[in-house]
């Protein structure tokens, strides 16, 4: 399940030409969601939208959560974050779910969203219509959760190595020596504000 999350100072979805959902600040939130996606990845996004600091408080910045401002989420459904274009120039949407499928995960989503914080903030387009979305970045500050997303993990001394959700792991940069593969020293810090692992 993917996410694009806008920190916004405003946001609108209209349909043919007519407003059906707005927001003041807070955050615009675009979500995707695959084939395989399951009420675990539900979970996991929804508590990570709600509580990741992308605002400012008292000057210091990455201080806030959406919650922490009483702000307001605006969701989108956009299978197309599920294409993959590594081949060839035209988008292969095979990975996202279907319609129907989909429909009903996301409709959960919003329900999980809602139950977690303040119903009337959470804010909805139309799943599967045309929508024209509108917005105003504030910053800007755009990130992307992804809940089947690699780690990356650093490795002392050598390149980073990536580790799967479910705990498969390839070690890498053995000693020229042969004395061994060193183990990794630790996950990444710091994550960029266009990655975020919610895994």
């Amino acid at each position: 399940m993917r996410a694009v999350v806008q920190r916004v100072a405003s946001a609108s979805v209209s349909v043919d030409g007519k407003v059906i959902s707005s927001i003041s600040r807070g955050l615009m939130v675009l979500i995707g969601i695959g084939t395989d996606d399951t009420l675990a990845d539900v979970d996991a996004l929804t508590n990570k939208i709600l509580n990741i600091r992308v605002f400012d408080a008292n000057g210091t910045m990455w201080k806030s959560s959406v919650k922490d401002i009483a702000g307001e989420v605006l969701c989108v459904s956009q299978f197309t974050l599920m294409a993959n274009t590594t081949k060839g120039n035209k988008p292969d949407f095979h990975r996202a779910m279907s319609s129907n499928a989909s429909r009903e995960l996301y409709a959960t989503f919003l329900e999980k969203m809602r139950g977690l914080y303040v119903s009337d903030r959470i804010q909805d387009g139309q799943f599967g219509a045309i929508m024209n979305v509108s917005l105003t970045n504030e910053g800007p500050v755009t990130l992307t959760l992804d809940t089947r997303k690699f780690e990356y993990v650093s490795v002392s001394g050598g390149t980073d190595k990536k580790s799967s959700e479910n705990g498969n792991k390839v070690a890498k940069n053995q000693t020229a020596d042969g004395a061994g593969s060193r183990s990794a020293a630790g996950v990444n810090p710091g994550p960029t504000d266009s990655e975020v692992d919610v895994s």
